[in-house]
């Protein structure tokens, strides 16, 4: 009796050993994105990102955001974040950052989108940095049954309401500076400049005026002349007539 209960006791203690060695195996860290309203379409959305911690010296300090084709960085609003964390808008996404948080505290945010394109799910490629400077680059895609190593985060969403359209896109998406005006469309080339005018003004005037002294000095000439010989007429005259008595 004693061998047998001997023998038997070892299973036990190498099942409680298994047991132990599974729960203290470490918990795969990755990105989460979750939303109350995972629509197509849907307006002012809000949307829950959580980066779980896996450093045990240093605290994340930064988390960037690629956004999925359908959303502009312009329609990105921060509405909750880790104290001192502001948001920052790049070209194909946004950054949440700021000091870091606690060693081993997940950091989580929350932003208002204000629409979601009309898509079955979302990809939003992240990389987390922490403060020591380890980068976490959470941007594998998965396919299938497959999960990736690093897999990012996915945003499953229910088909579009009927009748929902695609609102406008915001005025600060796909800006561009006004052109400038074309050198052809220019008050300077259109018509020309008053001192530009004034030297060919000018000549004509001079032209105008010497035309009319030539016309002043040939009219006075005109009237002296026929004056002049009636004058002298009436002086041979007189003389004649003196000189009959």
């Amino acid at each position: 009796m004693r061998d047998s209960g001997a023998g038997a006791s070892p299973a036990p203690r190498a099942l409680v050993l298994t047991v132990v060695l599974v729960s203290a195996a470490p918990a795969l860290a990755h990105v989460e994105v979750e939303s109350e309203t995972p629509q197509a379409l849907a307006e002012n959305v809000s949307l829950t990102f959580e980066a779980e911690a896996e450093s045990d010296s240093a605290g994340i300090t930064e988390t960037r955001v690629v956004l999925p084709e359908g959303i502009s960085p312009a329609d990105i609003t921060l509405q909750g974040q880790p104290k001192g964390w502001k948001l920052k808008a790049g070209s194909d996404g946004f950054t949440v950052g700021g000091p870091p948080v606690a060693v081993g505290t997940n950091a989580v945010f929350k932003v208002k989108v204000r629409q979601l394109p009309d898509a079955d799910e979302l990809v939003f490629k992240t990389i987390e940095t922490y403060s020591d400077g380890k980068v976490s680059r959470w941007i594998e895609i998965p396919t299938g049954n497959t999960r990736p190593e690093q897999p990012a985060p996915v945003l499953e969403l229910k088909a579009a309401a009927p009748g929902v359209r695609p609102i406008a896109p915001s005025p600060d998406a796909g800006a561009t500076p006004a052109p400038a005006p074309s050198p052809s469309t220019t008050p300077s080339t259109t018509s020309a400049a008053p001192s530009e005018q004034a030297p060919e003004t000018t000549e004509a005037a001079g032209k105008g005026d010497g035309g009319g002294r030539t016309g002043l000095v040939v009219t006075g000439v005109a009237v002296v002349v026929p004056a002049a010989a009636g004058g002298a007429w009436w002086l041979l005259r007189r003389r004649s007539g003196s000189s009959r008595s």
